[in-house]
């Protein structure tokens, strides 16, 4: 704990579904109304639930007591109304409670602003290795739900192969892309929106790299409620970075290693079926077919 640091708070919907919480929790706070959400998510994360009674009656206030409390640590608030789409992470600064953007987030908008850059600077084929993991457990006519559909490459090889495909990306560049290419897409971001379905499988290429552990935790439970089969790439190696490389701009990666990557597929309600290694043109990837338990 950084005291010098303020606190950040992340403040969530009442319901408290499905919160993709991508950092450390020190506590849990909630209204009176929100207090059985709250205690949910405090089991979870396996922190303190406090209730505070006036917290909707006196948002301001109350929520800053919570920040003096918690400098240099994050905290999660549920059911408070400050004006800003929730989920989202607030810290106060001189002129009020400032929403501060995630990794995730300053990701997403590199892409938004270089999505022409990145497909110029990606290999134009399709993931062959990852689209046949898919194809040697559903067969043409599966309904396919792909996560992250970015410049639309993979989604045209599993058209061609006789899947039926959900085009989605979280990046409005990338809808526009696949539009303009004559596809329908659906903007749709796998951390804070329903999947929808029920679907035959969910295809995701080089897109969970981008999520924060325990957030990637919370997309495989919604993908395993979605689909009996999931298929996805992530790279291989230890910890966390941030790189410019090909787009000059800012991008988030999460690597894993692959005992901690089977426990969390183990953990979410998925068995894997078939874990492969390749290499790309940074290092190792990872090729995971996996079913639901």
């Amino acid at each position: 704990m950084n005291l010098m640091c303020p606190a950040r708070i992340l403040l969530l919907p009442g319901d408290g579904q499905d919160p993709a919480v991508g950092e450390r929790i020190a506590q849990v706070y909630a209204g009176p109304f929100e207090a059985a959400a709250g205690s949910r998510i405090a089991e979870h994360l396996g922190v303190r639930l406090t209730v505070v009674p006036e917290l909707t009656q006196r948002p301001d206030e109350e929520l800053q007591s919570i920040a003096d409390l918690h400098r240099g640590e994050t905290v999660v608030v549920l059911g408070l109304d400050l004006g800003f789409r929730l989920p989202a992470v607030v810290e106060h600064t001189g002129d009020g409670w400032t929403r501060v953007r995630t990794d995730n987030e300053i990701t997403l908008a590199t892409y938004e602003q270089a999505a022409e850059k990145f497909r110029a600077s990606i290999p134009p084929g399709p993931n062959t290795t990852l689209i046949e993991l898919l194809a040697s457990r559903v067969g043409p006519g599966a309904r396919v739900l792909e996560l992250g559909s970015g410049t639309g490459r993979d989604a045209a090889e599993l058209e061609r192969r006789g899947f039926v495909v959900r085009r989605t990306d979280a990046t409005q560049a990338f809808i526009d892309m696949m539009r303009a290419d004559g596809y329908a897409a659906d903007r749709l971001n796998a951390l804070s929106d329903d999947f929808g379905g029920p679907y035959d499988a969910v295809f995701a290429d080089a897109v969970f790299l981008h999520f924060e552990r325990a957030a990637l935790a919370q997309v495989l439970r919604k993908a395993a409620r979605a689909a009996g089969v999931l298929a996805f790439s992530t790279r291989e190696g230890k910890g966390e970075e941030w790189s410019d490389r090909h787009l000059e701009l800012p991008r988030h990666f999460v690597l894993w290693q692959e005992d901690p990557l089977r426990e969390l597929l183990a953990s979410t309600g998925w068995a894997v079926q078939q874990l492969e290694r390749g290499e790309g043109r940074f290092g190792m990837w990872f090729y995971v077919l996996a079913t639901r338990t």
